[in-house]
Formats: C-alpha cells, sequence, structure tokens
C-alpha cells in the first residue's frame, strides 16, 4: 500500500521489492498519479493496510510511528495485532513492548506462533474438507446425463453416452454443449466428457 501515486516509488530502494510484488502480486494506491509522498498520506493510508490484511504484525517500533498507528487502527477494527518483544531500553522495541504490555498486541515470539494464532497450520492427519455438491438447475434430460457422467471414475465418449441416456445423438449433443456452457462438465479430446 503506498502513500503517493502509482507513477513513482519511494523509498526508491525498494524498486527491485516492489517488481517482485508486481510478479505475483500488485501494488495498490488510493492516490491518483502525480500525487507525491507527503507525510499525512503515510498515516492516512494505514487504516487500508489495517483493514485489508488478515492481521497486523509488529516486529519492530519506536513508541510513536506508522506501525503504532496501524496497530490502533486495526485493534479499531477489532483485528487481530501481534508483536514481537524486544530488548528493554532498546528505542525500536519500546512501541512493541508497548503493545503488549497494554494487551493491544499478542505476543509472538516466532512465526509459528502466528501460523498457529490464525489457523493456518497444516496437519499431516487432517482430513481434507470435503466439497458440498451445490444444487444443480439441470433440466431431466441434463440431471440424466450429470449422473451417468457422475458414476463413471474416467471421461465417457460420446458414443458410450447416447447409449447409456437411451437419447438421440442430436439431443444429446445439444445437452452436452448446455451443460459444458455452465460449467458442469467438461470436453475431452476424441469427443469424451466428465464432470468439471
Amino acid at each position: 500500500m503506498l502513500g503517493h501515486g502509482l507513477d513513482r516509488l519511494y523509498p526508491s530502494q525498494n524498486r527491485a521489492t516492489a517488481d517482485k510484488m508486481l510478479e505475483n502480486g500488485g501494488l495498490l494506491s488510493e492516490y491518483p498519479s502525480g500525487t507525491i509522498r507527503d507525510r499525512e498520506n503515510f498515516p492516512q493510508r494505514n487504516r487500508i493496510v489495517a483493514g485489508i490484511a488478515d492481521a497486523t504484525v509488529v516486529v519492530e517500533a519506536g513508541i510513536k510511528g506508522g506501525a503504532l498507528i496501524t496497530a490502533e487502527i486495526a485493534n479499531s477494527y477489532n483485528r487481530d495485532v501481534f508483536a514481537f518483544p524486544g530488548r528493554l531500553g532498546d528505542h525500536f522495541s519500546e512501541g512493541c513492548n508497548f503493545l503488549i504490555c497494554n494487551n493491544k498486541a499478542a505476543l509472538l515470539t516466532c512465526v509459528a506462533d502466528l501460523a498457529f494464532s490464525l489457523g493456518w497450520e497444516k496437519t499431516d492427519h487432517a482430513k481434507p474438507v470435503e466439497q458440498f455438491t451445490l444444487p444443480l438447475d439441470l433440466s431431466t434430460d441434463e440431471r440424466l446425463i450429470f449422473d451417468i457422467l457422475q458414476e463413471h471414475k474416467t471421461p465417457l465418449a460420446i458414443d458410450d453416452l447416447t447409449i447409456k441416456a437411451n437419447m438421440p445423438m442430436s439431443m444429446l449433443a445439444m445437452n452436452l454443449l448446455n451443460m459444458e456452457m455452465q460449467g458442469y462438465i467438461s470436453s475431452l479430446p476424441g469427443k469424451t466428457y466428465k464432470v468439471s
């Protein structure tokens, strides 16, 4: 999240990082192109940072500054806030220690703490979540075709499908096209079909 227009980058030494972000995501700004960086822009943009993030994590922060502003805003949005503690008397630990001490941030001692707190941990023995079948808006003929395709583990050729469905080829082709356009089935090479 930028505190200026997308036509510039501050600080300029972050250009390589910004380019990597563009490859896998993007840059975001509420300011129009041509807007220069301004002191007021950065605290203002923090409200959006706090709003779009799953959690705010403060690694190092002085007792005043943008990180604490973002943490306060995240708290006001009822978002999770975490902080890594630092050494007593260290200027860049004062903000983190203040947040933890005043129950404005949960204590983190390692990255695994964050994954656990947000439910991001993956367990090897966890049963995969089953996808529930959504109600299908299919005609009677389409439902018959869908059920036949769903019963078979491998894709079915159109010739086999016309026999199993006991349906004329022209009617079957029309139904298959309609179902494919709705995303219920997929056509494969060799005029074979399967449930999507």
